[in-house]
């Protein structure tokens, strides 16, 4: 029976498997493995052990470590002994030779998150190419630019999605720079000192790791510390919360009053169970609610660092949430952002319309700027602009009315002038080129 959501709604099967108890298992059977050979490596324990070990891995079954571990309540000593049994001669009795737990479970948790960082990776490539081909597409739709909700002077398209597309591509970056750093294992036994391996630990450790294709904690005690994991877990909150905010964008402009853009919607799609014409951004919606649970999980993963002594349980538990919903919907997440934003439907026409709606009102800083270039004072000039403004509200006339009938604005500008200065498509600025430079700059990359 099912009751998580991640179980029949949210993620990606191939997230999905990363964290999968099958797949959990096979991580840790493998550095078993590599254990043994880099035992056998420095002569610690016989090369036909290692063999043996090495291939008898592969019959250890789950059901198995479940049935061993129900009877003596202990996950990792349960995979030693599944495996023991699997192991002919007497190979067996060198399997988890001088390691503790941890250093089987945290080793196979970066392996995990090494497969989790592969996956994230491909996504956020994806995502970033549809944010440049659309700021590329966008790059002269001039539309309103808002703040505080309020209609500013005017911005285009293009200069939004380019702003988003070097987000990503930040946090690309960012994923790059922690990947070293999340991706280490550790054989460093009971407390850290890798007593039981003798003189030889530091050099197992590193053999271990090379076998398994990561990196190896400099220094550690029974567990790798959790700064590691909780600069991953925060990297995937700043991810997701870059999508919260687009989602917050598209849904605002999809609004009925604004209609600028719209989500995709199918033919047969259903808004609404009582109100039929209901067209609702409910990917973006999903999208910001998803993305509150990964940002919940900050908390409990730093606190998973905040352990006593060389180490207690408590990071155990809650890993075991924290890593696979973080993944998973993340994951998800970023799949979801790619549909919405390639498939965006823009509406010209309502676009224009806002761009009008003020009247003019929308261009008093190209008037400002104007007045102060032609000798009228900077502060002068705005409380000039800014008095026909209130004018122009009050009496709902257009603000080019308003400046054409104040003499001490025809002193300086024509009707020429004053019809040019309140047309937005000549004040976007160096929009285009920004978003050009952009543009080349991620497709370089």
């Amino acid at each position: 029976m099912a009751i998580h959501p991640i179980e029949y709604r949210y993620g990606t099967a191939e997230m999905k498997y990363v964290w999968s108890q099958e797949n959990r298992l096979a991580k840790i059977l493998q550095t078993e493995a590599a254990l043994a050979r880099a035992e056998a490596d420095m002569g610690l324990i016989p090369a036909e052990a290692a063999e043996i070990i090495s291939e008898c891995i592969t019959y250890v079954k789950a059901e198995r470590v479940d049935e061993i571990e129900a009877e003596i309540h202990h996950d990792m000593m349960a995979v030693v002994v599944a495996i023991s049994e699997k192991c002919r001669d007497d190979a067996g009795k060198w399997v988890h030779f001088g390691a503790t737990s941890n250093d089987m479970l945290d080793t196979a948790t970066a392996l995990q998150i090494k497969d989790a960082i592969n996956i994230l990776e491909d996504k956020l490539k994806a995502l970033l190419k549809v944010l440049v081909n659309q700021a590329e597409v966008h790059k002269n739709t001039v539309c309103c630019g808002r703040t505080h909700g309020q209609i500013g002077v005017p911005t285009t398209y293009g200069l939004r999605f380019a702003i988003w597309a070097s987000e990503v591509s930040r946090h690309l970056d960012r994923l790059y720079e922690l990947t070293p750093r999340a991706t280490v294992g550790q054989m460093t036994g009971a407390v850290g000192t890798q007593a039981a391996f003798g003189k030889s630990g530091v050099l197992i450790q590193k053999l271990t790791m090379q076998h398994l294709g990561i990196g190896s904690v400099d220094v550690s005690n029974q567990i790798i510390q959790r700064d590691r994991h909780a600069e991953f877990v925060m990297w995937m909150a700043n991810v997701v919360t870059t999508l919260d905010k687009i989602g917050i964008e598209i849904r605002t402009l999809q609004r009925s009053e604004i209609a600028e853009i719209e989500e995709s919607f199918g033919k047969k799609q259903v808004g609404s169970s009582t109100m039929p014409h209901k067209r609702n951004p409910i990917k973006s919606e999903q999208i910001c609610g998803l993305a509150r649970i990964v940002r919940a999980m900050i908390e409990p993963e730093l606190q998973n660092n905040t352990l006593w002594d060389e180490r207690d349980l408590t990071n155990s538990s809650c890993e075991r949430i924290v890593f696979p919903e973080a993944c998973v919907l993340t994951d998800h997440i970023i799949k979801l952002a790619i549909g919405v934003i390639e498939n965006l439907r823009f509406y010209p026409e309502n676009i224009r319309r806002n761009l009008d709606l003020l009247r003019g009102l929308n261009m008093g800083e190209a008037v400002m700027i104007e007045l102060a270039k032609r000798g009228v004072g900077r502060q002068e000039a705005h409380e000039l602009v800014r008095s026909s403004a209130m004018e122009a509200h009050e009496t709902g006339k257009h603000f080019k009315a308003i400046l054409l009938a104040n003499p001490n604005v025809a002193n300086y500008l024509s009707e020429d002038d004053i019809i040019n200065l309140v047309d937005p498509d000549r004040y976007i600025g160096t929009a285009v080129e920004q978003v050009e430079a952009v543009v080349a700059k991620l497709k370089r990359n």
